[in-house]
């Protein structure tokens, strides 16, 4: 294992914008929540169009996904996407450095009698959800819910935010993080009846990965979810994380039904209906930004390219 202990390398200059980063979330966290958010929000409208290139991906996807919606109510949907990207930063830091007392009167989770129901007889359980700009505080709502997991990671390269988003993370939700390389692990945690926060919805790798339809059509997503349940004799339970009228709710559905079925494409295009059921909550706040059809089955059209 990594050693994750404080490193004298850390105090050095090329990680002092960093520190002056660290800096400014903890005193922007002083704020009251509302004023964070409206911060945010504009901060986001900004630069998203200061940013023409990543404007284009976030429209793309959503005429992809959405090709009955009028174009003008398609083209809010970007600002407000931008919008919450950028409040997404400063929900980040609250989920970091705010206090228990701080957050519990902005949010709430409903469902919890679901994740209880699939731990109950001592599973394991996979928590499936997606990449939403509520990602960070969502997983904060469910450590002030009593209900400990395990997130999983893969390394940044800046060596001081690596360091402290494994400190956070696993302050925060009392259970260490997992590299979601190291199988053995992950399954060993499910096998002793642990939750795993789980979202497959970004490809990492092609080789384990397979095509399954995202809103109608083929996105190439990571097909170890039902894979990784059979092995940690884990049940899925999807939850989702939303921003509704200003206050946060993390909702938890019940567990997937006769999941793994056996087949990865099959329980793939399974994973991918249920987070599309998670992106309706709030379709604003899900990664648009993200190349979600990046890799194309061959003879298929770029969709993001410019004609």
């Amino acid at each position: 294992m990594a050693d994750r202990s404080f490193q004298p390398t850390f105090l050095s200059p090329r990680y002092w914008p960093t520190w002056l980063g660290i800096g400014l979330m903890r005193l922007l966290c002083l704020l009251p929540v509302p004023w964070l958010l409206a911060l945010g929000e504009g901060l986001g409208r900004f630069l998203g169009r200061l940013i023409p290139s990543r404007r284009h991906i976030v429209r793309r996807n959503l005429e992809v996904c959405f090709p009955q919606m009028p174009a003008a109510e398609r083209e809010r949907l970007v600002d407000e996407h931008f919008a919450d990207l950028g409040a997404g930063i400063f929900e980040a830091a609250l989920a970091w450095f705010a206090s228990d007392d701080k957050l519990r009167p902005h949010g709430e989770v409903v469902g919890l009698e679901h994740l209880d129901a699939a731990m109950k007889d001592g599973h394991g359980v996979l928590l499936l959800t997606g990449h939403f700009t509520t990602l960070e505080l969502g997983a904060r709502y469910l450590c002030l819910a009593n209900r400990p997991f395990h997130a999983m990671y893969r390394p940044y390269e800046n060596k001081v935010m690596n360091h402290y988003m494994h400190h956070w993370r696993e302050a925060r939700s009392g259970l260490p993080a997992l590299p979601r390389e190291d199988l053995r692990r992950l399954v060993k945690a499910l096998r002793e009846g642990r939750c795993i926060w789980y979202a497959p919805d970004q490809t990492l790798d092609p080789r384990s990965s397979v095509f399954a339809p995202f809103f109608g059509h083929p996105a190439l997503t990571v097909s170890a979810t039902g894979r990784l349940a059979q092995m940690g004799r884990a049940k899925v339970v999807p939850y989702f994380p939303a921003r509704v009228t200003g206050r946060y709710r993390v909702t938890f559905f019940p567990a997937l039904e006769d999941f793994p079925g056996g087949d990865d494409v099959a329980d793939t295009a399974r994973v991918n209906q249920v987070l599309e059921e998670g992106v309706k909550l709030a379709p604003s706040q899900y990664f648009w930004v993200h190349r979600r059809f990046k890799k194309r089955p061959p003879g298929t059209p770029d969709v993001y390219a410019k004609g």
